[in-house]
């Protein structure tokens, strides 16, 4: 069993598009892989029980897996987190 805590960095929390790219993320994997927040535990293959979460910006999450590529599972979650789900960079103006 793998976990590691992270926080919520991107600004608008888990909303629907992180929510999606998180289910999608841990889809990859053969692993149980759940979110935890609050002492809720969710698992974090299903959209909506992410969004069940209703984690904002600067919250703690935990992140566990359990099974086979459940490290790799949990490395590349924290990775999803850490880039702010591609919501923190500026928008670049058209032209």
């Amino acid at each position: 069993m793998v976990k590691q805590e992270i926080i919520v960095s991107n600004q608008y929390g888990i909303h629907a598009r992180p929510a999606a790219l998180i289910a999608k993320t841990a889809g990859k994997f053969a692993a149980d892989i759940w979110l935890e927040k609050d002492g809720v535990s969710v698992n974090a293959k299903s959209i909506l029980n992410v969004m069940t979460l209703a984690a904002d910006h600067g919250e703690k999450i935990r992140i566990g897996a359990q099974g086979d590529g459940e490290k790799q599972a949990v490395d590349e979650l924290v990775l999803l987190f850490d880039s702010g789900f591609n919501e923190n960079s500026p928008q670049k103006e058209q032209k």
